[in-house]
């Protein structure tokens, strides 16, 4: 079998990261694995199709890996969201991919690249099924520094949000075995990993479609039981759905980051009507008291989406007040896009895209208000630090209540030799709107 140099590009979010990874596990036998483009055979494209900007980056990314073709690249190789939504448009619109496969045709990939050198003269392959049973599994080449990953633990969603195209695209929700997780994280471990980020559409009612129960707590206190896993940290959970066993189970087990990922959307109560959320803002800021009352130190981070249709000024105020009284540790802001095939897209009230980015900008400002006065009570404090790089003499890492990538860093300085992945205790000696600086507390490490 001839053997490829392989390079991909993985574009979008943390569970379209897995994918890609899988995929690269997947090759990874029969081929090199390499990072430069210029030097590869076969360039593979994972695209993202959630939203607007993101359908835009991965077309932009698709035809910009097409010039590639020109020289040493043989095969363009198109997957994701993108492609599983718009496959025959792909095809018209971008010629030079060579084979197309949605999100559940990943395993397909080596027998698709042998058919295709086989027969050079054939036209593109596109293979873009779609199955409510499949969940993507297998080994893995991470994509992450070695010592953090993210493990999938459900796919699709049945919340069906009215913005939302990912039911459509992902299917619905499905969640996978406690053993499989398990056995997974097992094998992250071995070779190096310590931080397990646990991840899926709705992480909340994980289990539910196949115990008939939440779960979510069972399978934290499983993955906990793990001797090299030092942390575990949850995202998108949403708030409606999170069990009290769940809050319990991250205030007294020590492996739990006390950091919770909450998205919210809004908080009006007309908006969250007509996103078709199952919130309310009675409901959300009860939990949210209830989570801070029994989880000390608890991070609290949520993303809020400015500009849905109808979304008047009195709403926007309201949103305001809110963030500036409930004071989240972490806050990302999006602005509504404007889906089709969802019915958002249909309604009434399109807001203009002016005053979506003003909105984006005001809200912005304010948590940056907010971040920067809960980051100045940090000073003086000292934390457990994962250390994650070494630039211009000094490292830079992250605490408990930081998600890699999102939620900024530590910038440290210590006189002994640190290694990507060893855990030290830092002082926290300054802060700004989003970073901390400090420096190793000795005293703390005897």
């Amino acid at each position: 079998m001839t053997k490829y140099k392989i390079g991909l590009i993985s574009l979008g979010c943390d569970k379209n990261r897995i994918d890609s990874e899988i995929i690269l596990g997947n090759l990874s036998g029969n081929n090199e694995i390499i990072t430069d483009p210029n030097k590869a055979d076969i360039i593979i494209v994972n695209t993202c199709g959630f939203i607007e900007s993101s359908k835009e980056e991965s077309i932009n990314t698709i035809l910009e890996m097409a010039q590639y073709k020109k020289g040493k690249c043989k095969m363009l190789i198109a997957t994701g969201c993108l492609t599983q939504r718009y496959s025959k448009e792909l095809q018209d619109l971008v010629p030079e991919i060579d084979i197309m496969l949605g999100v559940n045709d990943y395993a397909k990939m080596q027998e698709h690249i042998a058919r295709f050198f086989n027969n050079e003269n054939q036209n593109i392959i596109c293979e873009c099924n779609y199955s409510d049973q499949i969940i993507n599994e297998g080994t893995r080449i991470l994509t992450t520094k070695g010592h953090v990953a993210y493990l999938r633990i459900s796919e699709g969603c049945d919340n069906l949000c009215t913005y939302c195209i990912i039911p459509k695209i992902r299917g619905k929700y499905r969640s996978r075995s406690i053993d499989s997780i398990v056995d997974e994280a097992k094998k992250l471990t071995s070779i190096g990993v310590k931080e397990i980020i646990l991840v899926g559409q709705d992480t909340s009612i994980y289990g539910t479609d196949i115990y008939n129960e939440n779960k979510l707590h069972e399978l934290i206190r499983e993955l906990s039981k793990i001797e090299k896993i030092q942390w575990i940290r949850v995202m998108y959970s949403y708030p409606e759905k999170i069990t009290e066993e769940f809050i319990e189970e991250m205030s007294s087990n020590n492996k739990v980051c006390k950091y919770l990922d909450m998205p919210i959307q809004h908080i009006s109560n007309s908006i969250l009507k007509k996103m078709n959320r199952k919130s309310s803002k009675e409901l959300i800021i009860n939990n949210i008291n209830k989570i801070r009352s029994k989880v000390k130190e608890i991070t609290l981070r949520t993303s809020i989406i400015v500009g849905f249709p109808g979304e008047t000024k009195e709403d926007f105020n309201e949103l305001k007040e809110f963030i500036r009284e409930i004071k989240f540790d972490k806050l990302g802001v999006f602005k509504y896009s404007q889906e089709e095939d969802t019915p958002a897209a249909k309604m009434n009230d399109q807001i203009e895209e002016n005053i979506k980015d003003s909105r984006l900008e005001e809200l912005m400002l304010i948590q940056q208000e907010v971040s920067r006065e809960i980051n100045k009570n940090k000073v003086g404090k000292t934390y457990k630090v994962i250390v994650e790089g070494f630039e211009k003499e000094l490292y830079h890492g992250r605490n408990y209540e930081m998600a890699p990538e999102i939620d900024g860093e530590i910038i440290f300085k210590c006189d002994n030799i640190l290694n990507i992945g060893d855990f030290t205790e830092v002082l926290i000696t300054d802060a700004s709107e989003y970073d901390l600086l400090g420096v190793v507390n000795y005293e703390s490490c005897k």
